[in-house]
């Protein structure tokens, strides 16, 4: 319909000069940078109208209302431009080309980006949180404040014409090229932050499509910049111990002379002086010069002991329940189970991360703390009414929190950690802060043996990889003493077995070789079929089964003591074992195989003898007793053979011929 400039009212400046044009009374002054300036004056001559810089335009919607929109154009040309653009859409809508909710995409796409993050902020305000929350956290909305508009104004976006992917993808290269750049987890949460907006704009009927879908995210996995550790069971107890002490004790620390003292003019400034810090070596001390100190206020000492009690108390429970810290600000009276026979503790939907309610079983120990606490509390409640003149309350409230958590509590921390002597970050630049505590029992669950699948049902989490992986410090898993529950392995030579039959200790070695055998190369149950560990070198397997004995049943020469036996395929020779001739005992054995009895037959004929023939050798050239052993053995050993060659050797010295 038109264009225009709209003005708007401006109070009079100083010192302008009023004089009257075509009958319309205006205003002449000089602005702050010295520019000339002149604008129309208002009826009641107290105010100048300002000329936008921009052209507006005015048109009718397909829907049929007047509406006046910003151009954003200076010039006059693009503006009547712009004009034409939407009188255009709202013909196609009133034609039945486009839908209005096209028309409605196409008129937001051009108006300032500004109004759509307002309202969007607005929405998030007025948007019921998780688990029955009646608003969303104002933490988050903070959040989304501030990352949305951070990366709007870095990329320069105007407007929601002008989002688009690839300008948030090289401003997300752009910081994390910075010497301190931002972290992955950080860049995250500002592309959920935006691409939330964009969802948003879409149902609502601001964009078509969202732009900034599917940004891709960074692996926060390998590029933590504040990785958290679990304290040890000795740090947690110098940490129970300062907690409950420090409170008194910053009033007796000791007085010392401060750096530079000695260089000021008045020695008795307060300059010259200063407190030492506390330590575990004398919070001791310093808590008694505090109580002798007070000892003029002792509601005072009182109110610091109960304070510390508290203190030390808050931070047992963080780490006997692995509560979050926001979940054991919300946890009230009423949410204390504690005269059962398994105690427990019970969050609202609303308190959790989840949304879920949970409910958490607390120790015995931690319970009985929790009771005289309360009991404490209701003693005090109690004590306050009787001073008012109310009556005496029968119980605490079951809205009553149980604790008061501080908002500056990884301060407070941060102190106790230093008076316990416990380093902030370690030699590995994991850091101790108030979640540090959950880390750490996660970590001592895993430590005292707890499944996994427990270990993630008392954590809470929907992923047993969470538990595992972040909230478990391997560096106080007892890794070393794990390796104990692996079976000892006892390496032999044939050496050292030729030794054991020269002195007749052979039978203890095979013996002691063969309680390991079954678990790590069992071979028997089917016919010649191979368990041990395949070579894969070798080429044809088909007959190059090679055997330590002259029978080709490896378990029947003391890798199997037990169990009905049949024909087995063996793995190559391994130079662990020795080589045994077959005993009468195993000869019985072989007869009664039934599937091996046709090989085996011949083997243990041309291998029996008694201890009488042992050593000599039959005129017929055959190897017997101790001669044949060291010449299957010696065969066993020779290097640069390949598994057919060597079988062949075997075949041949049982047959009595050379190899």
């Amino acid at each position: 319909m038109a264009i225009f400039k709209p003005t708007y009212p401006k109070p009079l400046p100083a010192g302008a000069e009023l004089f009257t044009k075509a009958g319309e009374r205006w205003a002449r002054w000089t602005d702050g940078r010295g520019r000339k300036r002149t604008a129309k004056v208002s009826v009641d001559g107290r105010k100048v109208l300002i000329e936008s810089r921009t052209w507006h335009a005015k048109y009718r919607t397909a829907a049929g209302p007047v509406r006046t929109v910003p151009t954003g154009c200076r010039q006059r040309e693009a503006a009547a431009q712009v004009l034409a653009d939407l009188e255009r859409r709202a013909e196609r809508v009133r034609a039945g080309i486009a839908s209005p909710a096209e028309a409605a995409a196409a008129d937001a796409a051009g108006t300032p980006l500004a109004g759509h993050v307002a309202a969007y902020l607005e929405y998030l305000s007025t948007k019921p949180g998780k688990g029955g929350r009646p608003r969303m956290n104002a933490q988050h909305l903070s959040d989304t404040r501030h990352r949305v508009g951070r990366v709007f104004a870095d990329c320069g976006f105007k407007t929601l014409r002008e989002l688009n992917r690839a300008a948030v993808e090289r401003w997300a290269a752009n910081r994390e090229a910075e010497p301190d750049g931002m972290s992955a987890g950080t860049l995250n949460g500002h592309f959920r932050a935006v691409t939330s907006f964009g969802n948003w704009a879409v149902s609502t009927g601001r964009l078509a499509v969202n732009p900034l879908a599917r940004l891709p995210h960074r692996n926060e996995a390998g590029n933590r910049r504040r990785p958290r550790r679990a304290l040890t069971a000795d740090e947690l107890g110098r940490l129970l111990k300062v907690a409950q002490l420090r409170p008194l004790a910053d009033f007796g620390r000791e007085v010392v002379r401060a750096d530079g003292a000695d260089d000021r003019d008045n020695k008795r400034s307060r300059k010259t002086w200063t407190r030492a810090p506390l330590t575990i070596e004398t919070i001791d001390a310093a808590a008694e010069r505090g109580g002798v100190a007070l000892s003029k206020r002792p509601e005072l000492v009182a109110q610091l002991e109960r304070r510390g009690r508290e203190r030390g108390l808050l931070y047992k429970t963080l780490v006997l329940t692995g509560l979050r810290k926001s979940e054991l600000a919300a946890l009230t009276v009423a949410g204390l189970e504690l005269n059962g026979p398994r105690p427990f503790l019970v969050l609202p939907g609303h308190a959790t991360k989840s949304g879920k309610r949970a409910e958490t079983p607390i120790r015995a120990d931690l319970a009985d703390d929790l009771r005289s606490w309360l009991a404490d509390a209701l003693f005090d409640a109690r004590s306050a009414a009787r001073a008012a003149g109310k009556p005496l309350p029968a119980r605490l409230p079951g809205n009553a929190q149980v604790f008061n958590v501080p908002t500056g509590l990884i301060r407070i921390l941060d102190r106790d950690i230093a008076a316990a002597g416990i380093p902030k970050v370690d030699d590995r630049g994991r850091h101790v802060d108030v979640h540090a505590l959950r880390h750490s029992f996660g970590t001592h669950l895993s430590a005292g043996g707890v499944a996994p699948r427990v270990a993630q049902e008392l954590m809470r989490h929907s992923s047993i990889d969470l538990t595992m992986n972040t909230y478990t410090d391997a560096k106080l898993l007892d890794l070393h003493g794990a390796l104990l529950a692996l079976p000892a392995l006892e390496l032999g030579t044939g050496a050292e077995a030729d030794r054991a039959a020269a002195t007749g200790t052979d039978d203890a070695v095979e013996l002691s070789r063969a309680q390991h055998a079954p678990k790590h190369a069992p071979t028997f149950k089917k016919a010649c079929q191979k368990r041990g560990t395949p070579d894969k070198t070798a080429k044809n397997r088909r007959n190059t089964q090679v055997a330590v004995s002259g029978c080709q049943s490896k378990d029947l020469h003391g890798m199997a003591l037990t169990g009905k036996l049949g024909r087995v395929g063996v793995e190559p020779t391994t130079h662990g074992f020795s080589v045994r001739k077959p005993c009468p005992q195993v000869e019985q054995k072989q007869a009664l195989a039934s599937d091996s009895s046709a090989a085996c037959t011949k083997s243990a004929d041309s291998g029996a003898d008694t201890n009488e023939n042992r050593g000599t050798a039959p005129a017929g050239g055959e190897l017997q007793g101790d001669a044949l052993a060291d010449a299957l053995a010696l065969v066993a050993r020779l290097p640069g053979l390949t598994d057919a060659e060597r079988a062949e050797a075997v075949r041949r010295l049982l047959k009595g011929g050379n190899s």
